[in-house]
């Protein structure tokens, strides 16, 4: 994860309540499901949009298939959820490992500051059937709108909502991947409708997954 992300939370009142569920990031999926996006816009896509777009593939699968698309860690930041490992491949920064980015830099790059751009067709091979799922539901519910109206929509979800108050002092927060299973409590899109009963089970599934892929690290 980019370094200059960790955030400071002694001073935010959220270090006790957050539950840090750590998966091992899948760079591959990552930057297949960047490419997904970018090929669906054209060729070219916004860097701030794809990152939302891919927020809400994971938004949907964390719901309804109990896990991540990507593992990635997720902040809150002004701009609202970011995917931390998938901006770093989107940016081709140096926080990357030099085989995550000799991997990434085959099928996406950066160009100029704001913009990705598609160097080939995506390798879906890497990404499951309810990946892709997953994907499209992100693009055709959600591709039609630009970066800034849907960082405007990402506010409106509790994962973010609850560090809201927190971000004129820290640049970014840890997100809870506990609260992608609660609803919003605005007229939004939630990402597949849960009940109750559905709902405890996915914090079961994630945090039992969690704790099998720490054993493994």
């Amino acid at each position: 994860m980019n370094k200059r992300l960790l955030p400071k939370l002694e001073s935010s009142g959220l270090h006790s309540t957050v539950h840090r569920l750590h998966f091992n990031f899948d760079y591959r999926k990552a930057t297949q499901a960047l490419n997904y996006f970018t090929q669906q816009e054209g060729g070219q896509v916004n860097k701030m949009k794809v990152l939302k777009l891919l927020y809400f593939a994971d938004r949907y699968h964390i719901r309804k298939y109990g896990r991540l698309i990507t593992n990635d860690n997720y902040l809150a930041m002004k701009h609202g959820p970011v995917p931390s490992a998938s901006k770093d491949i989107a940016e081709a920064n140096d926080y990357l490992d030099d085989e995550v980015k000799a991997y990434s830099l085959q099928f996406i790059e950066p160009l100029g500051n704001l913009l990705l751009c598609s160097l080939r067709e995506p390798d879906n091979s890497v990404l499951s059937d309810s990946d892709m799922e997953a994907l499209r539901f992100a693009w055709d519910n959600f591709g039609h709108y630009d970066q800034f109206e849907l960082r405007d929509l990402t506010h409106n979800y509790p994962e973010w909502l609850t560090r809201q108050d927190y971000l004129d002092d820290a640049s970014c927060l840890p997100m809870d991947l506990l609260e992608f299973v609660q609803d919003p409590t605005t007229n939004v899109n939630k990402c597949f409708e849960l009940s109750n009963k559905d709902k405890s089970i996915r914090r079961d599934q994630l945090t039992e997954l969690a704790h099998i892929e720490s054993l493994w690290r």
